[in-house]
């Protein structure tokens, strides 16, 4: 093989033992995660936020964020239920640049994987001791998932990884729920596909084990927009991509059929103020047709402390250093209105 070998990661009973979640917090997840859960099956109306930073890039900042999402929480927990993007992964197209905090637990130096996935799960684990919280993070690796089980209450499998087959059979082997996302070219199907075998049961290997799943009923679609041949960003929000999404579930006879409406990347063509109109438009359909309401469980949306975003080795505390995100004074009023038109 064309590589080094460096050195042996720990394995996650390893690092869940040298960093463990108390028994109070793990009951906090759990009352979270129940929550959540009935929000999927229909036996909650409240509509979940999964709101935070493009990429989960300085701790500190990170905690400053979610510290002050958890104060919000408590005002809008009739209606909403937050849950903050702690996503320590960041996809690369090309595979150049930033890719998260797992491969540089310091943006400005080289990768270090081991210093990585440790600092990732004293990440979540500070999240959910200091603020109650429970996470959502990208599964960009399978493997990777084992590290944070006991910390996460939803993952999003992302639009260049939907096709993949492990990471739709390790999706059927999750409790939580696992939202898919629509390939980058938009093809409907292809995301479909993936919840049909999330919500089977497999047998497969796993962490050099044989292992069976039962399926994960929880599985369901993330719409964030589509590019064409040409280039161009074609969003997938509207009320009649709602409707078309909604008839596919019931032709496919997919269990809680559900949708949580990605408000910028292919949506907002990474314009990131959109996200308040996109945000709007979305409950204006929910409002509209029940069936859409049944539908759509939710939002999805890039925040941080300022808006926009700045290169790598830029200085301005809370901006994000990934895609542009809807800085916090923004943000705070968009989770407050949505809140009062619900």
């Amino acid at each position: 093989m064309n590589c080094t070998f460096k050195r042996k990661l720990p394995i996650p009973k390893e690092l869940k033992e040298q960093y463990p979640v108390k028994e109070e917090h793990a009951k906090i997840k759990a009352e979270r995660d129940e929550k959540i859960k009935k929000v999927f099956t229909g036996e909650s109306d409240k509509f979940l936020l999964i709101i935070g930073p493009c990429s989960a890039d300085y701790e500190s900042s990170v905690m400053d964020y979610v510290t002050r999402l958890s104060k919000v929480q408590e005002d809008v927990k009739d209606k909403l239920l937050l849950i903050p993007r702690v996503y320590t992964n960041k996809p690369r197209t090309t595979g150049e640049g930033y890719k998260g905090m797992l491969h540089q637990p310091d943006p400005l130096t080289d990768s270090d994987m081991l210093k990585g996935v440790t600092k990732i799960r004293k990440l979540h684990r500070r999240v959910l001791a200091e603020t109650g919280l429970t996470s959502a993070d990208e599964m960009l690796y399978p493997d990777n998932y084992r590290y944070l089980s006991d910390l996460l209450s939803y993952v999003a499998v992302g639009a260049r990884s939907v096709e993949n087959q492990q990471h739709r059979l390790t999706a059927s082997g999750i409790e939580i729920p696992v939202g898919m996302k629509n390939p980058t070219g938009g093809d409907v199907s292809v995301m479909l596909n993936a919840i049909k075998a999330a919500q089977g049961s497999h047998t497969f290997i796993y962490r050099g084990w044989e292992v069976e799943s039962t399926g994960n009923e929880l599985a369901h679609a993330i719409m964030r927009g589509r590019t064409n041949s040409q280039g161009q960003n074609i969003s997938n929000y509207h009320y009649e991509d709602l409707l078309r999404l909604s008839e596919a579930y019931h032709e496919k006879g997919l269990k809680n059929p559900s949708v949580i409406i990605d408000t910028n990347h292919a949506n907002s063509g990474k314009q990131f103020l959109e996200q308040i109109r996109i945000s709007h438009d979305v409950i204006h359909s929910i409002h509209e047709n029940g069936e859409i309401r049944k539908l759509v469980k939710g939002l999805m949306i890039e925040s941080y402390i300022e808006d926009g975003n700045q290169p790598v080795s830029g200085t301005v505390y809370g901006k994000s250093i990934t895609d542009p995100c809807l800085g916090w004074e923004k943000s705070e009023k968009l989770i407050y209105e949505i809140a009062d038109i619900l």
